[in-house]
């Protein structure tokens, strides 16, 4: 839609034309999201305040004298919210941010946008920036990309376009800084590695200063290794990020209620279509749960996958599962589950709890294009697994070497089936001390002596040993960066899986394995698996996302 349309949209929903705001809202949405999504690097908050700035923009439309200028009046509103939240936040709750994050906006950009290269550099680097930083970028990029004037980003942080010009090259130098940090942490500096020994993996302030410190002293991560084009060139043109599915717009995210949406639809003349958006539940993954040998793990589906039966039990222990949930089909497509997803810590079951029995399933060979044993200890490393059979994923985890954040390996480009198995090798990685991991025994998570490896929030805990069934093909790609560790990946069989697995602690081992495959096509699938294939791995969302 051009200037002029658009012109005639915005005067036609100010005369009460319902239709015309419908256009409005949903026209206008996706230029809000960016903003604040960029804004706030993904907080969980960016709901809010998407939803309270369209209702804001709604509430005083009949306020605009000049349609012309409705674009600035729409970002300066979104900051002004931007603004409004970061003054609201309390010490209390900037100390849970963390746990506040839902979808790092950056890992976003660069998923749907589809980024490589410099660009995913550009977009991975906003994260070290700070808020105020953020948000004149969140406008600086929509600026380079061809959807703000530098006017209207002047008039939205409300200053003079002299002004703003000293803060956007003030604000570049910075990005191109924390571009550096990006290049460097994809580097393999022997003293980087040192200097992030502790680092846990979350980009902040500190961590910016010493690292752009190291860099600066640096001869190996200060050379680029190729030209580096500047920021603006490689946003321009660049698309808006779509807004995820089941993205809703709900009055409840900001405390207000249907009736208040009522009354204004009654106020500004509002359509149906318009008051059901701003009153709908936001929707949620849906989320079943069901105890495994004594610990418990989520499944979860996308928005509109049908909700999965919980899982059958498939130890003897004494928990009981949760009752499994009647499945409502979707009225639209066939009803078909397709495995369960493993996103959250489990539990360790009791070392003498011996496990369920393991479903054979069928067997005609795995070929694999690392060989009969693959050993990948570096980021980047792939193995490419095809046929029907089963495999095996044995984890080094070294503090030792070096602790800090761990990023996990990615299942992609899956054609076929993926199931989680069963775990063994006679431990999980936390029943491991620091003593052990320094004396190469067997690696986990570390102690005081040695630092600690840090999983990501909601990870399963891995075992020694992890083995999956495939049915057709797969790639297995290690995402090291960070903690350090190693993976063998290997072809195996039924009879070797079984035999790990129920080899008990009076055989010398501390504990016995875990059965996970309850021999249906509802058992688990891996973490973080996926059927797209991107052209960086280590760019899959942090949450496994599989459909049929």
């Amino acid at each position: 839609m051009d200037g002029r349309q658009w012109r005639t949209t915005i005067a036609a929903a100010q005369a009460g034309d319902r239709r015309a705001l419908d256009e409005l809202v949903e026209g206008w949405l996706p230029l809000v999201y960016n903003i604040v999504g960029r804004a706030l690097n993904g907080h969980a908050d960016v709901d809010d305040v998407v939803q309270e700035t369209m209702l804001r923009a709604v509430d005083n439309l009949g306020t605009l004298r000049d349609p012309d200028s409705f674009r600035s009046w729409l970002v300066a509103i979104a900051m002004r919210q931007i603004r409004d939240r970061a003054r609201r936040r309390t010490s209390e709750s900037l100390a849970d941010d963390a746990a506040q994050e839902a979808t790092d906006f950056a890992e976003l950009t660069v998923l749907r946008l589809q980024l490589e290269g410099q660009r995913r550099e550009v977009a991975e680097a906003v994260r070290w920036l700070d808020e105020e930083d953020r948000q004149l970028l969140s406008l600086w990029w929509l600026e380079v990309a061809g959807e703000l004037s530098r006017r209207e980003l002047a008039a939205a942080v409300g200053i003079s376009r002299q002004h703003t010009a000293v803060r956007v090259q003030r604000m570049k130098a910075r990005l191109e800084a924390a571009r550096g940090i990006v290049r460097a942490l994809d580097s393999s500096c022997p003293e980087l590695r040192e200097v992030t020994a502790r680092w846990d993996g979350r980009p902040d302030s500190v961590w910016r200063k010493r690292l752009a410190r190291h860099i600066r002293g640096c001869r190996y991560c200060a050379a680029p290794g190729e030209a580096v084009v500047p920021a603006e060139r490689l946003l321009v043109g660049l698309a808006l990020v779509p807004i995820p599915v089941g993205f809703t717009l709900s009055l409840a995210l900001g405390g207000k209620t249907a009736v208040a949406a009522t009354t204004a639809a009654t106020t500004v003349g509002w359509s149906a279509k318009v008051v059901a958006a701003l009153t709908k539940p936001a929707v949620a993954m849906t989320a079943g749960a069901t105890m495994v040998a004594g610990g418990a793990y989520v499944v979860t589906q996308p928005p509109d996958e049908p909700r999965p039966r919980a899982a059958a039990p498939t130890t003897s222990s004494t928990a009981r599962p949760a009752p499994s949930p009647t499945p409502t089909p979707s009225p639209t497509r066939r009803a078909s589950l397709y495995g369960t997803v493993v996103d959250a810590v489990d539990q360790a079951p009791d070392p003498n709890a011996r496990p369920a029995a393991l479903p054979r399933r069928p067997e005609s060979g795995i070929t694999s294009t690392g060989g009969p044993r693959a050993v990948m200890q570096h980021r980047g490393d792939s193995v490419t697994l095809s046929g029907q059979g089963y495999v095996l994923v044995r984890w080094q985890i070294s503090p030792h070497d070096r602790p800090g954040g761990l990023v996990m390996p990615t299942w992609t480009g899956l054609r076929g089936k993926l199931f989680h198995v069963a775990s063994g090798g006679g431990r999980r990685m936390d029943d491991i001390n620091g003593d052990s991991a320094r004396s190469g025994y067997v690696t986990g998570m570390g102690g005081p002596d040695v630092g600690y490896t840090v999983l990501p929030e909601g990870t399963q805990q891995m075992w020694q040993n992890e083995y999956f069934y495939v049915d057709g093909t797969v790639t297995f790609t290690v995402n090291e960066r960070g903690a350090s560790y190693g993976v063998a990946v290997f072809p195996t069989n039924w009879d070797a899986v079984n035999k790990d697995i129920t080899t008990g602690p009076d055989q010398g081992v501390i504990r016995y394995g875990l059965t996970r495959d309850n021999g249906k096509d509802t058992a688990p699938v891996p973490q973080y698996a996926t059927r797209t294939t991107p052209a960086d791995p280590a760019t899959v969302r942090q949450r496994s996302r599989l459909t049929s």
